[in-house]
């Protein structure tokens, strides 16, 4: 690319492209990125960037790592792309193989999609079929409150009531909503369950951890408290653990800090390491079981163009072999305690409040004279600030995370902590900067 392009590329980019969650007319221009290798990503000046948030919660491995690289080329000059209805190819059979031995064992078949949302949708098509081809009338949902797992109708309807779902609201389906588990409220979760039990069809959930909400957590032990109920008033459920699977909670999925076992389980972003979309949808032979018949009408009717893409495949079989190696497993269980000795720095400063942490996700708020949202204005300006030092991280209005790479190095993320503590000290004297309030609610 010459430099005449490199200079031109913003503005060409805001000519044609629509970003995602993007104000357009009061964003600046997007910036450029014209490489990526390991943990950093390079803009068309030569600039560096060291990915703090894992390019949306992707990329485990780093960028355009060489190995994935290497087979998915190999792949692509062998098939790239094949019907999935009707025909099979070895890497949708041997990622299916290898995904299953990982997972609860009553995960049992896997189906394919394209992102997260189809992954989700999947599961809740599933699940009302499964009542249907039953012989039962089952159609209440039940999720909890401040989900979000996706963007497409279904995934919006059992994602929580916000300002990004409003202008669709009388199009959504009806969801029971309920708070997350903890000791104090457990005991009256059940009763509200028991009394809809009888018409509801499932119950999806992100396991531990809610990212888009904020990160917000919650323990494995009152999760599994409640799964046991659902599983005891026959309640299907979904498990999306399409954020936290592959590595991010400190264990490969957040099932293996459960000793429930959910109904079907939803994968996408970390699957192929970032390298490229795809959706995973697993479910329990009981589940599949209802779906076959000699009725062709019991038939599950939902299917996506590029359905277990040959290259897709490869790239997660190759990202989960780089997963499953002692050197990643130790890069995850170091990140891990890194942030836990963060946290504890952290809890010393006068503008943080509600530091959290769930394996090699790390989260806190700063304190501002707004309430915490993911629209306090304090957002942009911290992000801006990152960016300045080189640093991207996507703060959730004033809720700071770090999601990174696992191929990240301790001195790399000493770098990013010691920035952080820098942008706290720097901005809390700062009069157009509001911190020192109280603590919001």
């Amino acid at each position: 690319m010459n430099t005449l392009t490199q200079s031109l590329l913003a503005e060409r980019d805001k000519a044609v492209n629509w970003h995602p969650y993007t104000q357009m007319k009061t964003a600046g221009d997007a910036i450029p990125i014209v490489k990526g290798k390991g943990v950093y990503l390079y803009d068309d000046e030569g600039k560096k960037y060291i990915d703090a948030v894992s390019s949306w919660w992707v990329t485990l491995h780093g960028h355009a790592h060489p190995y994935i690289a290497e087979r998915v080329f190999e792949q692509l000059n062998t098939l790239e792309q094949v019907i999935f209805a009707g025909f099979t190819h070895e890497p949708a059979v041997q990622l299916s193989e290898n995904l299953l031995k990982l997972l609860p064992e009553n995960q049992k078949k896997v189906f394919y999609s394209d992102n997260g949302s189809t992954a989700v949708e999947a599961a809740l098509k599933m699940c009302i079929q499964y009542a249907y081809n039953i012989g039962k009338e089952k159609t209440k949902i039940l999720a909890f409150r401040n989900a979000y797992h996706g963007d497409t109708f279904g995934a919006m309807s059992v994602s929580g009531r916000s300002v990004w779902t409003k202008p669709f609201g009388s199009m959504l389906f009806e969801v029971i909503f309920i708070d997350t588990p903890n000791a104090e409220n457990l005991e009256s979760l059940k009763v509200q369950i028991k009394s809809i039990a009888e018409d509801t069809a499932c119950f999806i959930y992100e396991p531990l951890v809610q990212g888009a909400a904020g990160m917000l957590m919650y323990e494995a032990e009152h999760l599994d408290e409640l799964m046991k109920f659902c599983r005891s008033e026959e309640i299907l459920m979904i498990q999306d653990e399409v954020f936290t699977g592959f590595g991010r909670t400190g264990k490969l999925f957040a099932a293996n800090h459960l000793t429930e076992m959910p109904d079907i389980m939803c994968f996408s972003k970390g699957l192929t390491g970032g390298t490229m979309p795809m959706g995973i949808t697993t479910c329990s032979q009981e589940i599949f079981n209802a779906f076959l018949s000699d009725d062709k009408y019991k038939t599950l009717f939902h299917g996506h163009s590029f359905t277990a893409n040959p290259l897709a495949c490869t790239a997660a079989l190759a990202s989960m072999e780089l997963l499953l190696q002692e050197e990643t497993l130790a890069a995850i269980d170091r990140i891990s305690r890194q942030h836990s000795d963060f946290t504890e720095i952290l809890a010393q400063h006068p503008n943080v409040k509600n530091i959290r942490q769930t394996g090699t996700i790390m989260a806190f708020e700063y304190k501002t004279d707004q309430k915490t949202s993911y629209f306090n204005e304090i957002g942009k300006i911290l992000y801006d600030e990152f960016l300045q030092r080189g640093i991207i991280m996507r703060p959730l209005g004033n809720v700071m995370y770090l999601v990174p790479p696992y191929c990240m190095t301790t001195e790399e993320l000493d770098f990013i902590y010691q920035n952080i503590l820098e942008v706290l000290d720097a901005f809390k004297n700062q009069d157009h900067f509001p911190t020192h309030a109280a603590d919001q609610e």
